[in-house]
């Protein structure tokens, strides 16, 4: 599990961030916060692995906040979640290595999709050893496929259409075939294999191929 700290000054908004977050498979809201003060003695009892921040606390500001942090030696990872919408605060947070910054008013579509980033990301720095250039773009390239995806879709895609694709493909225990994901998803083959290239592109799939004795190798996706 991975866990969150959320910090936002208004207490329903922080509420509402936090059942965003539960909704989300693989994480788990460990406490909420109001103030920097409250963020900071909440990481020293219970460190996390990732903030969702707010840039405007009462008692200093979300960078502020992560400035202080990387002084006393605390290197969580940050997504800021706030109204802060002009460029310097963007680029100071980018300067203070905030993985992700998400602009208020936001669905809970767009939130899912930079945890979902951020949950590749991890489990690629989670395997250690040394990276080769592909496993490096692939690491630097997990948060920003959370950038597009079902979010995002292109016209003549469906929402739930996409959610019921990535839903059998995060609880398949090996990769599927576009077959495979038609039967569980309820959908026509047609439909799951325009759904998957779509997931594919974005990052948000990985495509093997699995040759047999004889004839053309089957596409088999997996969530990544």
């Amino acid at each position: 599990m991975i866990d969150v700290l959320v910090v936002d000054d208004d207490v329903q908004v922080a509420r509402i961030n936090a059942a965003y977050v539960a909704k989300v498979p693989g994480f788990r809201v460990t406490r909420l916060a109001h103030t920097a003060a409250d963020a900071l003695a909440a990481l020293e009892e219970h460190p996390v692995d990732l903030i969702l921040l707010d840039h405007y606390l009462p008692d200093r500001t979300g960078l502020q906040l992560v400035g202080e942090l990387r002084r006393r030696g605390l290197l969580t990872d940050v997504i800021m979640v706030t109204a802060a919408r002009d460029i310097a605060t963007v680029r100071a947070a980018m300067r203070h290595g905030a993985l992700q910054y998400l602009v208020k008013p936001f669905t809970f579509a767009g939130l899912r999709a930079r945890l979902e980033g951020y949950a590749a990301l991890h489990r690629a720095f989670a395997d250690g050893g040394q990276a080769e250039q592909s496993e490096v773009d692939r690491i630097f390239g997990a948060l920003g496929a959370a950038n597009a995806g079902p979010a995002e879709l292109p016209k003549g895609h469906s929402t739930a259409t996409a959610d019921r694709v990535r839903a059998v493909l995060r609880t398949a225990d090996a990769p599927l075939s576009a077959q495979d994901v038609a039967v569980q998803a309820g959908l026509s083959r047609q439909t799951a294999q325009r759904y998957l290239k779509l997931l594919e592109r974005t990052g948000r799939v990985r495509l093997t191929l699995r040759y047999g004795e004889t004839g053309r190798p089957e596409h088999r996706y997996q969530w990544v």
